[in-house]
């Protein structure tokens, strides 16, 4: 019998998890990176920037990765500030692919390792961009630069991570069922209600956002003439116009968000002293940014219809939570009061409004990561008021979720059988 082989080649030792992260990660950094680089290396090399040299083209293309992970800058007295998030899914999504392969090649108790080394990579990415980019007419707060982009970086971690381990208990190792098995039963009936209404108020939400942006996508397509004749006036050749639809694909989430707003009621700001209502709207001098082609003018006669919008995420809101059945609220009436009438009202009154409070805070949360000041003149106030759409979204979706809750009963009736 032959004696067993040994290896031609010496085994390697196992890469540690903390280099995986650094190497996961940094990976990431780069490839993002090109995102903004060629845009800008394209522009530069057709003549684009006459009066930039390559070392300026450069600082400019790391300005535009911090900007793109949600980095204020600071020009002169102003500061620019935007979260464009239809770019910030790039290095969200990348993240999300390396949180998945840290979690394949790590142990519950070791993930940790993993996640913080490639978090302080990120970090000192960003750092060292923003040190390296800075010029006299922009810079980035060197602080800002460490702690900002790792926040896309994270959420993208530990959501790729869950999805590999399937599971918070294997990737915190803590078993939250066995927890909440270990509390008492009017508590899990509590949790199993703020739960709901929690998840209630999320589907208003994202309701809301969906159908404003199918509303934004029919807008531009009646007002496309416009928005191509603002193509024809820049005049950028096709490097130009790339990077000027890259930058509004970019901006599109945004848009949608600033639809919402539109929808609630609550409207939107474009400019100091700019209004954008489905009532009326009034603006001023805009950039020529084609998409803004697509904007509503003047008084608009049937615009209070987009109102319905809210409303409707509401009516669906309220149905969801009557088909989850964890209306333990309206049992602990019951068993406290003989009047069915007066707990059926109180218990769907309270659900409405616990429902639009939560809506409410989810729509203002929106509207603030939408909003953005270019730092410049009148262009520091763009967006809608966070607050004025948290008022107008909790009040339509109440309306909506007792309406919705009250038809549940006749839309979940079974049929009868022949």
């Amino acid at each position: 019998m032959e004696g067993m082989k040994l290896p031609t080649k010496p085994r390697t030792l196992p890469m540690p998890l903390w280099l995986q992260g650094v190497f996961e990660l940094g990976q990431a950094a780069v490839l993002s990176a090109l995102l903004v680089v060629l845009p800008i290396a394209a522009v530069w090399l057709t003549g684009g920037f006459a009066d930039r040299t390559a070392e300026s083209a450069a600082r400019l293309a790391g300005q535009g990765w911090l900007v793109m992970h949600g980095v204020p800058l600071v020009q002169g007295s102003g500061l620019l500030h935007v979260v464009p998030l239809g770019l910030v899914l790039v290095p969200l999504l990348l993240a999300w692919r390396a949180g998945r392969r840290l979690a394949r090649a790590s142990y519950t108790d070791q993930l940790w390792q993993a996640l913080l080394g490639a978090l302080l990579t990120y970090a000192l990415v960003g750092a060292a961009v923003a040190h390296l980019s800075a010029t006299p007419e922009a810079s980035a707060p060197l602080v800002a630069g460490a702690l900002i982009p790792p926040v896309s970086a994270g959420i993208g971690l530990i959501t790729g991570a869950y999805r590999e381990a399937g599971a918070w208990s294997r990737l915190v190792g803590v078993d939250f069922a066995a927890w909440v098995s270990r509390t008492s039963q009017h508590s899990r009936w509590a949790g199993s209600y703020a739960w709901s209404v929690l998840r209630s108020g999320f589907l208003a939400v994202m309701v809301t956002l969906c159908l404003s942006a199918v509303l934004l996508s029919v807008a531009i397509g009646l007002n496309w003439a416009g928005i191509a004749a603002i193509y024809e006036r820049i005049d950028g050749g096709i490097a130009g116009a790339s990077v000027v639809t890259l930058l509004q694909l970019g901006f599109l989430p945004n848009l949608a968000m600033w639809t919402m707003a539109w929808s609630t009621g609550a409207g939107f700001a474009l400019g100091t002293g700019s209004s954008l209502t489905p009532l009326a709207s009034t603006v001023g001098p805009l950039p020529a940014l084609p998409i803004l082609g697509a904007l509503p003018a003047g008084t608009l006669e049937y615009g209070y219809a987009a109102l319905a919008i809210p409303v409707l995420a509401g009516l669906l809101a309220g149905w969801w939570f009557f088909r989850e059945g964890e209306n333990h609220f309206d049992e602990w009436l019951v068993l406290h009061s003989p009047h069915r009438w007066l707990t059926s009202t109180a218990s769907t009154l309270a659900l409405a409004v616990l429902i639009g409070l939560a809506a409410g805070l989810g729509g203002a949360a929106v509207a603030l990561v939408s909003r953005a000041s270019l730092g410049l003149g009148r262009f520091t106030d763009l967006g809608p008021d966070p607050l004025a759409v948290g008022l107008w979204l909790a009040v339509e979706v109440a309306v909506g979720a007792v309406l919705g809750h009250a038809a549940g009963p006749l839309l979940e009736r079974e049929p009868r059988r022949r």
